[in-house]
């Protein structure tokens, strides 16, 4: 045990949620958005998606650089260099250019790619049988989704717009300073020399990479397209104004942040796969709940709730493993093309939903039935094709 991990590992999360704040902030002001510009859904969809893609393919370059350089390096740059596109949000909206809105949040999915920092960071601080704990706890920093969907609509009604977007790049500088001067590197890790390639090649032929990626698309990759596009979703099939779909979408986000580390709590005690088992399965009967319609506020709200919290379970499960059964010195590089994974699986289904919308019935039946059949299919592939064993030894880093 090394003194001093139960304060880095809250110095990550903290990290982690503002980045996530800054990664979704367009989502929550797409419906404004749409207004303002006369944005048609697949426009709208493709403004939201757009952070999404470029924060999971930046995972898989920002996870070798952290076995290079440490989480304190990385952690201080992506805060800093999230600044200037969220600047740039700012920039777009005063001038009402969709495309300039797009070209922001292509930029700003440099935030996104602060999750593949936090998971070789916290688990150098831990041993293997508690990096369930560590992964997951870090892991509710995708609460900063919460906080982006809840207060944006909020602090833009109170403050306006201008002001909200800079307070927040104020708060990313102040966090990457807490990080710079507070944060230190697990006396167990070791900066690895290898080439970022070299690196790279060596966890894509590992096939635990593989097979966690698939699993972490459909559970993570269904949390971050549902958070992103929950408030339009709310919007078209019941009505609710910017706000109120923000509110309710905090609270889904709310929901997978307090599951992720039961998930990998659970994970330690009893395995991933019964974890991202049940989850799965929760999924698939949920996603068909959901394409329904549940016509009362309660029904619904638990449905989507219950939703959130099955993969929040799951996402802590599924890291879990990657936490476990990465090889020495490549926890980053197969951290990074997992989550690139999981961040891809976020970037598809919003388009997918908004290519498949029925205005007419106010449906999105063919995106929610694509979602039921997806999580039944990573079921199967989970209980064939993915081993239980836990190979702890080979996860220590030395």
């Amino acid at each position: 045990m090394f003194p001093g991990r139960t304060l880095n590992l809250v110095l990550a999360t903290v990290a982690s949620v503002v980045g996530f704040w800054a990664w979704t902030v367009i989502a929550p002001m797409g419906a404004l958005y749409t207004q303002q510009l006369e944005l048609n859904s697949a426009q709208t969809s493709f403004l939201v998606a757009m952070p999404i893609l470029v924060g999971a393919l930046g995972r898989i370059i920002v996870g070798s650089l952290t076995d290079r350089y440490g989480g304190r390096v990385m952690f201080t740059l992506i805060l800093l260099g999230t600044v200037p596109p969220l600047l740039l949000v700012v920039l777009g909206g005063m001038l009402g250019s969709y495309h300039l809105l797009v070209a922001a949040a292509f930029f700003l999915g440099i935030a996104g790619t602060i999750f593949a920092v936090g998971i070789p960071f916290v688990s150098a601080w831990y041993e293997p049988g508690k990096r369930g704990f560590a992964t997951g706890v870090f892991g509710a920093g995708m609460g900063g989704t919460a906080l982006s969907a809840f207060l944006m609509p909020r602090l833009v009604a109170w403050w306006g717009y201008v002001p909200t977007h800079l307070s927040l790049a104020g708060l990313l500088m102040i966090t990457a300073g807490v990080v710079w001067f507070f944060m230190r590197d697990s006396p167990a890790f070791a900066r690895s020399t290898t080439p970022v390639a070299p690196r790279l090649l060596g966890a894509a032929r590992l096939g635990v990479t593989w097979k966690l990626g698939f699993l972490y698309a459909v559970v993570f990759g269904g949390f971050v397209s549902f958070s992103n596009y929950l408030p339009i979703y709310l919007r078209d099939v019941y009505d609710f104004d910017p706000t109120s779909a923000g509110t309710r979408t905090a609270g889904f986000a709310l929901a997978a942040v307090l599951a992720r580390p039961v998930g990998g709590v659970l994970a330690d005690r009893i395995g991933s796969k019964p974890v991202v088992v049940i989850s799965l399965a929760a999924v698939a009967v949920l996603a068909w709940m959901v394409q329904l319609r549940p016509d009362t506020e309660i029904t619904a709200g638990a449905t989507f709730v219950a939703m959130a919290a099955a993969l929040g379970l799951g996402a802590g499960g599924v890291f879990a493993w990657v936490g476990v059964l990465s090889p020495a010195g490549k926890v980053g590089a197969v951290s990074g093309i997992v989550s690139a994974a999981g961040g891809l699986g976020g970037y598809f289904p919003p388009l997918i939903m908004g290519a498949t919308y029925n205005p007419e019935e106010q449906s999105y039946f063919i995106g929610l039935m694509l979602l039921t059949i997806t999580a039944l299919i990573a079921l199967l592939f989970t209980l064939v094709a993915v081993g239980s064993r836990r190979k702890q030894p080979a996860a220590k880093i030395k």
